[in-house]
């Protein structure tokens, strides 16, 4: 059983098949940001992410390459790894499946399920999605206009008849249903829960779980001729990277079950359906939760390298900035939902958010301090009934965070951080301390020193979402790296201290689109 002040975060190991896109970069950036999130409150943060690189999908692309398999997947494993170091992603480890721990665990958890009588050698025939590793049912099915089969999601099909092991998925169907009853918020959104139970009612068929038709796998143990399912390869990475099957192991014994696996929809009836019951066939606790996210659009339209407007995280992050993109990303895909990219709308989320509203409070009182206090933070007087109603309201805008953060809803806590940040900008205009050095001093050092409390709360709770930019304001404000976590959250700030001179830290983006 998982230590509670522990926390087990992953992503899906994306396929490398292809270069990163914005879908991926969006699922890591998630990912980090909750385990940023769950660091800052303290807890012992576990966060994987990595590379799936067997199947027939793999050893074709390599082909088409003129490249071994291995040498195609250590290339285009590595700009998986570049995405993680651009990103500044904070992952704790990066499993491949081609890794020697991880063909351990695989050919471990395949000996247990054969041991307990859940896999058969049998023939399967049926219609198969190379691009998706999986076969489909015949009421899934369509047929395009060329008269080829395709599946729900668009993919072709090909018929294949080959000898295979199966899983017995059917036995575990009533378990399944049981489990998601038991568990109704197992995934995440409600809608995918309802369709993942949906599917299970349904009636679950026996899961071929071997191909012969390629080579590039993990053998099936004593049976070289046969490779083992990629869906059972790829899943497994989530316990290989715990040192399964050594359930003496530290990370082991902290870490599983874990807390969160983020997928996209795509896969979801893998890691819903088939992957807890390949744990509880091998005696294992499922995870505690599947979220689901949606997908990316690309000015509304559907995104595919036929039209060409595959977007490159890369390149927006060189021209628009790192803090920038993340934000964009979280705030504009409401997570579970689907999400559409523009230049423009990023632009105007720059702008408008991170120029306008959080840049401009801190720009404005930071300058005014440095340049009106000596350069260090003014000692405050008595603090009027304005100005504990919104200290007050900060501390309630931290617990409504923490609250949405520990539900995943990532882009309901940014909005109500930046109810808060307009309601700081709102009190600055309102008390006018360019007016109260005038007028007042003793005021005005008051309303600077709330205002300095206030944007450094912001920042506490900004850290997990936009860190490079909530690290510079920290800095401006002279707190110490060590007293950046959430129990120094209600620390006063020591009047006197020196601070240095200001800089801008979100800069408007001028470009016209």
């Amino acid at each position: 059983m998982q230590d509670k002040s522990s926390f087990y975060i992953t992503t899906p190991i994306y396929y490398v098949n292809d270069i990163p896109h914005i879908g991926h970069a969006y699922t890591t950036v998630v990912c980090d940001t909750i385990a940023r999130f769950m660091r800052w409150r303290g807890k012992e943060v576990r966060f994987l992410t990595g590379t799936d690189e067997h199947g027939q999908k793999v050893e074709k692309s390599a082909i088409e390459s003129s490249l071994e398999p291995q040498i195609f997947t250590d290339k285009v494993s590595e700009r998986f790894k570049n995405l993680t170091n651009q990103f500044n992603i904070t992952n704790d480890d990066f499993i491949r499946t081609t890794e020697e721990r991880h063909k351990k665990s695989v050919t471990s958890l395949w000996n247990t399920l054969l041991k307990n009588g859940n896999i058969y050698l049998d023939k399967y025939s049926g219609w198969y999605s190379v691009r998706d590793e999986a076969f489909y049912n015949i009421d899934e099915l369509s047929e395009n206009n060329k008269g080829e089969k395709i599946a729900p999601n668009g993919s072709i099909l090909e018929w294949i008849e080959e000898p295979s092991f199966f899983f017995k998925l059917s036995s575990w169907q009533e378990n399944l249903l049981k489990f998601y009853k038991k568990n109704p918020n197992f995934v995440s959104p409600k809608s995918r829960y309802n369709e993942v139970l949906s599917f299970v009612s349904n009636g679950l068929e026996d899961l071929s779980i071997s191909r012969t038709s390629f080579k590039w796998g993990i053998s099936v143990p004593h049976e070289n001729n046969h490779v083992i399912y990629v869906w059972l390869d790829a899943l497994t990475n989530y316990i290989s990277a715990l040192e399964y099957p050594d359930n003496k192991s530290q990370l082991w014994k902290k870490f599983w079950p874990a807390d969160i696996h983020v997928v996209g929809k795509d896969i979801l009836r893998f890691h819903a359906v088939y992957w807890p019951a390949f744990l509880m066939a091998a005696q294992i606790e499922p995870p505690k939760k599947i979220f689901a996210h949606g997908w990316w659009t690309v000015d509304g339209e559907k995104m595919s390298k036929s039209t060409g407007n595959v977007v490159d995280p890369f390149k927006i992050i060189s021209e628009y900035g790192l803090d920038q993109f993340k934000y964009f990303l979280l705030r504009e895909m409401r997570f579970g939902k689907d999400g559409n990219f523009s230049e423009k709308s990023l632009i105007s989320r720059i702008n408008a958010d991170l120029s306008n509203d959080l840049g401009n409070l801190v720009q404005r009182v930071l300058i005014f301090v440095y340049k009106n206090c000596e350069g260090s933070i003014p000692k405050p007087n008595k603090f009027l009934k304005v100005d504990n109603l919104l200290l007050t309201e900060m501390n309630q805008t931290k617990d409504k965070v923490i609250k949405l953060m520990d539900e995943y809803l990532l882009t309901d806590s940014l909005e109500e951080i930046w109810k808060i940040i307009k309601k700081c900008n709102s009190y600055t205009d309102n008390q006018a301390p360019w007016v109260l050095k005038k007028e007042n001093t003793s005021r005005m050092n008051t309303v600077l020193y709330v205002l300095l409390t206030l944007i450094k709360k912001i920042s506490f709770l900004t850290q997990s979402f936009i860190p490079d930019g909530s690290r510079k304001v920290l800095n401006q404000l002279s707190i110490p790296l060590e007293e950046r976590s959430h129990e120094y959250y209600d620390k006063k700030l020591e009047y006197n201290t020196s601070i240095p001179e200001p800089e801008a830290i979100f800069p408007r983006i001028d470009k016209k689109i």
